[in-house]
């Protein structure tokens, strides 16, 4: 009993380390696509594409991962990709958008319902969350890494440099800016030797709220699923 109670124990953690490196994985791979989508797949003429590969380097991600993003972007491969955006409610009326690059739109569509379907949710119809929230570019500074920067040396070279806001916590200053500023942004903090924790553009929930107890388990479950979709980009709710 205990030899197996052992090996439980070490496949649990094990399947835990999956899952959160294939986590990592799904949010790199967004943030390829979108960089690769905006300004092209070759680092070398791609800041932010180039910052992002950095980043997959660093979690060792596998060259193939990186690759089938790219092609998605690109429509390498003679494969087109369409985007979609699907909007939803996860239990607890947790609003849900879901971004998608697929080769099959019947598959996705039909995969994301499902997925709402099996715990709790409900997909809704194009506009029924998404007023909810606010596409930002955002950027995270690790105040480790800059231990002697201090919050209004931050502020002024954020704003300075396109930025509209700086919110500060022990851990990191975030910083937000317009999406058509993104690029102008991401370059200018990078160019004063600030090192990006992360740099996206990501949806931002306008009144973030908490999931009620009894729909923790559920609405953990759809998310996850969703996440593991492979047509799936990104998932963004208004969850606090």
């Amino acid at each position: 009993m205990s030899g197996h109670s052992k090996w439980h124990n070490i496949q649990g953690r094990k399947n835990a380390q999956d899952a959160k490196r294939g986590k990592i994985f799904q949010k790199i791979s967004h943030d390829l696509y979108v960089a690769a989508k905006a300004g092209g797949a070759d680092p070398s003429a791609n800041a932010s594409l180039r910052l992002v590969m950095d980043k997959a380097k660093a979690a060792n991600m596998p060259k193939d991962n990186v690759q089938r993003a790219l092609d998605k972007a690109t429509g390498a491969g003679d494969v087109k990709f369409e985007e979609a955006t699907y909007e939803g409610y996860a239990p607890g009326g947790i609003a849900v958008l879901v971004e998608t690059s697929t080769d099959n739109i019947n598959r996705t569509v039909s995969n994301v319902r499902n997925s709402f379907n099996h715990h709790g949710g409900s997909l809704g119809t194009s506009g029924s969350v998404s007023f909810q929230f606010d596409r930002r570019g955002h950027f995270v500074i690790d105040r480790q890494s800059h231990p002697d920067i201090t919050e209004d040396q931050v502020m002024e070279d954020a704003i300075e440099a396109g930025a509209e806001d700086v919110q500060t916590s022990d851990d990191t200053f975030e910083i937000f800016s317009q999406p058509a500023d993104f690029a102008a942004v991401e370059g200018a903090l990078t160019d004063k030797g600030y090192d990006l924790a992360e740099s996206e553009i990501t949806m931002i929930p306008q009144n973030p709220v908490e999931v009620p107890e009894a729909d923790q388990e559920k609405f953990e479950k759809l998310i996850d699923e969703l996440e593991d979709n492979d047509d799936v980009l990104a998932v963004y709710t208004t969850a606090d």
